[in-house]
């Protein structure tokens, strides 16, 4: 049996980085009693600017060693190349996890599984940053491929242009959810803490994901968040770690032969939400461009805009197998609520 699917869900925690050799033994303590399957950390911390702590590498790793003999529970961490896959594998590490700014290169990729051929450490696959099930499902493949048994995927989330929303990183459900329905064998977890960005956002990110049927839950967890030397915003403590653990609705799995319909009736609630969720945004847009038309003294509908638009959507659909009259009556309702948008704004 995949080490990840043994229950649900699944309990993977820890500090975003590993700071020094006294929080860990900290962490250690505090995860101990809980219901924590794995422990995870940052050993190295590859940070989008140069200037901030970065890990402290391979000092951390006799650290993990001491936390799987004081907790008897696994240690994971993140790779981003073969030196470091080395370094996991000769301090027997239990798991390594492909970062989201990884899985979305192939090329290295493909060296972290040559690297890790022959062994039997877990691996977990976080999504790429950009929104692309293809590029994530290629990258568990590889790892399938070279014989690791102990895979999962986590879903952190995906970055966005968006910087209105409450999420760090905008959750886009029905992309993991596409994931487990091609792997129906493949564990998926859900990482609230990536996801929300925030603390209070992991107990109802936990929860959806719980809702969603996920597998388990990636959590970061610090003795003393607001210090901690990464990612303080998004970081619990075990106590409160306990209480939202202890909190969490756990859902009777579907097991009869509506379980295949269900999940696609998932995908499709996901991607509604998304349709939605976009439309609200299109219309705060059209109320700036009803200001910009008062400005000038330009009229609100404009003819040749609206042809441009009737061409480009139609060639827009017609790329995704869409019918033309669809796009049409689509595109149709959508204009009428913006043009009355727009009136309905000059209006204040």
């Amino acid at each position: 049996m995949n080490l990840f699917s043994s229950h649900k869900p699944y309990i993977i925690a820890g500090p975003c980085s590993a700071e020094n050799e006294s929080q860990m033994l900290t962490i250690a303590e505090g995860l101990k009693a809980l219901p924590v399957d794995m422990i995870r950390t940052g050993v190295w911390k590859p940070r989008s600017k140069p200037g901030y702590f970065e890990g402290m590498g391979e000092l951390a790793l006799p650290w993990l060693n001491q936390i799987q003999a004081i907790t008897q529970k696994p240690v994971c961490i993140e790779v981003a190349n073969t030196q470091q896959v080395e370094l996991a594998l000769k301090y027997k590490l239990d798991a390594v996890w492909i970062g989201a700014r990884t899985t979305v290169n192939p090329f290295v990729v493909q060296e972290l599984c040559d690297a890790l051929k022959g062994s039997n450490i877990a691996v977990l696959v976080k999504n790429p940053i950009n929104p692309d099930v293809e590029l994530w499902s290629g990258a568990i493949e590889r790892f399938m491929r070279i014989g690791i048994t102990d895979i999962a995927a986590i879903h952190r989330g995906f970055s966005s242009y968006d910087n209105t929303s409450k999420y760090r990183n905008k959750p886009m459900w029905a992309l993991p959810i596409e994931l487990k329905r091609r792997y129906k064998d493949l564990p998926v977890l859900s990482d609230p803490s990536h996801i929300g960005g925030k603390r209070e956002l992991i107990a109802p990110i936990s929860q959806r994901a719980l809702d969603l049927d996920f597998d388990g839950l990636m959590i970061e967890v610090h003795p003393t968040p607001d210090t901690a030397l990464s990612d303080a915003s998004q970081q619990v403590t075990p106590e409160t770690l306990k209480e939202i653990l202890q909190h969490l609705i756990l859902r009777k799995p579907t097991v009869d032969s509506d379980t295949e319909i269900e999940n696609i009736r998932l995908v499709l609630d996901s991607m509604d939400a998304e349709i939605v969720d976009i439309l609200g945004k299109r219309m705060e847009v059209v109320k700036k461009l009803a200001q910009i038309k008062e400005k000038y003294n330009m009229p609100i509908f404009q003819q040749d805009r609206w042809c441009e638009i009737v061409d480009s959507r139609n060639e827009w659909g017609q790329a995704n197998d869409l019918n033309p009259e669809f796009i049409l009556q689509l595109f149709q309702l959508i204009h009428d609520k913006s043009i009355k948008t727009q009136f309905d704004s000059l209006k204040k």
